[in-house]
């Protein structure tokens, strides 16, 4: 006979397997039905729709597209990570530059909210896949967004320490409550907005963000307060001394 235990673990491992479902079903249908609605208004033969309409309808399209994309890419990155394939490529990378690049790619689509880069003028360079390292810092502005009012200011901030360095991302928005920080990092885990409203997306951003860090000999973490906002935190080691052509390949990110 299996133990208790056994089974008790079974059964909550298929209700949490059930809710991921149910999750991934809805949240995926979303954009897909409002893809759907906004081309089938476009190709009402009965309606002429100004230009300026058009456009506001495929720019919203588009939106809906790099959701879908973003989500198909969680899901995909979590299957490898449980599989073991997640490959790392690392090189001496130069990380203002990269997360400017990544604001400047959120100030697109995230128009409402602002960005703040402070990276000291003498920050390390850091040994670290660009490809990878892109994704775990647009999953934590993207977080930080979804958790912020229009208009907040959000602040990725360089560190430098002894052996590695500290990339900081905090956000105006609503805080995490403390029973919300202890599965934050959990897959399929969403936080809840004020009035019981849960944020959108499929709750795999922050967990796979978790494994690409660690898989950089780093760590992540966060703080909170209700009501002043949240910081998202991540270290990586130090790249040792720079040769002239580690500098040189940083030079070219």
């Amino acid at each position: 006979m299996m133990e208790p235990k056994l089974i008790n673990d079974d059964l909550e491992s298929d209700r949490l397997r059930s809710e991921a479902l149910a999750i991934l079903s809805h949240e995926l249908s979303t954009p897909l039905a409002a893809v759907k609605g906004y081309v089938t208004a476009m190709l009402l033969e009965e309606v002429s729709w100004p230009e300026e309409k058009r456009r506001q309808f495929l720019q919203l399209i588009a939106e809906e597209v790099d959701n879908l994309q973003t989500m198909i890419s969680e899901i995909l990155d979590t299957t490898r990570i449980e599989a073991g394939l997640l490959a790392i490529e690392p090189q001496p990378l130069r990380l203002s530059r990269l997360a400017q690049e990544v604001i400047d790619e959120m100030q697109q689509r995230a128009t409402a909210h602002r960005f703040l880069l402070d990276f000291p003028p003498d920050f390390p360079l850091v040994d670290a896949d660009p490809r990878r390292l892109k994704q775990v810092l647009r999953n934590i502005l993207d977080n930080g967004v979804k958790y912020s009012p229009d208009g907040g200011l959000i602040v990725i901030r360089g560190v430098i320490r002894r052996e590695d360095v500290v990339v900081s991302i905090a956000d105006q928005g609503v805080g995490i409550s403390p029973e919300d920080m202890i599965p934050l990092f959990d897959k399929y885990f969403r936080g809840r907005l004020p009035y019981g409203r849960t944020v959108p997306g499929i709750g795999l951003g922050l967990p796979v963000s978790r494994e690409l860090v660690e898989a950089h000999n780093g760590r992540i973490w966060a703080e909170s307060k209700i009501g002043e906002g949240t910081t998202l935190h991540f270290s990586l080691p130090r790249h040792g001394l720079s040769t002239g052509e580690d500098q040189d390949a940083a030079d070219a990110q």
